[in-house]
């Protein structure tokens, strides 16, 4: 305040000393520089008031896509599940809806904390019946009637499994992601990250879930994420797993069918 007093006094003695015509032109350049300075604060308002207004990114898509895993699991023949076929149905519907409810309530420690035990699950069952598939096969321990249901049940479970990894892992996560606002650092390069500027992008897009399930599907069907390009190290190493799983799977059903013939 002193400080400010005293700048103030400054600029009045050096007012009374400028000739009238300076002392007008100086006043409109800081007019000038002041409505300069207020609209440029009114146009980029900071990360934390952008997250404030913004939208909270909804969950149910990744709850579904939960289920959705437990529940094609349970499809597959007793040979190739982990104890029963309904065991991880079972956990991803009770883990899935309270970690739904903890959410609701604002407990976001928590809500990661189990998001991830549900994954690592889930990646034990997956990994664990691709085995027991690739093991299987030359005993004809799975039918083979069987075989392409079971081998369409574990690649819809990859492509689902690895996008919610690369939704919970990606910048920090869903919780990371909506508290720092636009989207520039993450572990891919989504289209509209790179049309900045364009009227159709919107300043504060970020990814939501369905965008990294279509990265996993085109991972998945096309062994590459295609339109988006991978930066981190960490996401690379998953693209890689799943693209190698789904090139097992595929693997395999051309194996048997070769077998077959």
């Amino acid at each position: 305040m002193v400080l400010a007093m005293q700048g103030n006094r400054m600029h009045a003695v050096l007012d009374r000393n400028l000739s009238p015509s300076i002392f007008d032109r100086e006043q409109r350049r800081r007019r000038r520089r002041g409505y300069r300075m207020a609209c440029a604060m009114e146009s980029k308002p900071n990360n934390l008031e952008a997250a404030s207004t913004r939208s909270i990114e909804p969950r149910w898509p990744a709850l579904m896509g939960v289920l959705v895993a437990g529940t094609v699991y349970s499809s597959l023949p007793g040979a190739l599940a982990i104890g029963p076929r309904w065991l991880l149905f079972a956990i991803v519907v009770v883990l899935g809806l309270a970690n739904s409810f903890i959410h609701r309530r604002g407990m976001h420690g928590l809500n990661t904390i189990i998001g991830y035990t549900i994954e690592v699950i889930v990646t034990v069952f997956l990994l664990w019946s691709v085995v027991m598939l690739i093991t299987g096969l030359p005993g004809n321990k799975v039918a083979a009637s069987q075989l392409l249901r079971s081998a369409a049940a574990m690649w819809v479970c990859n492509v689902v499994l690895f996008a919610l990894w690369y939704w919970r892992l990606d910048a920090g996560g869903p919780y990371a992601r909506h508290k720092r606002g636009k989207h520039t650092e993450g572990a891919f390069l989504f289209p509209p990250m790179t049309n900045d500027g364009h009227e159709m992008v919107d300043e504060d897009w970020i990814p939501h879930f369905v965008d990294y399930l279509f990265l996993s599907f085109n991972t998945s069907t096309a062994l590459s994420p295609t339109d988006t390009p991978v930066i981190s190290r960490w996401a690379k190493l998953l693209v890689m797993v799943q693209a190698s799983i789904s090139l097992t799977l595929v693997a395999v059903l051309a194996a048997r069918a070769v077998n077959i013939m």
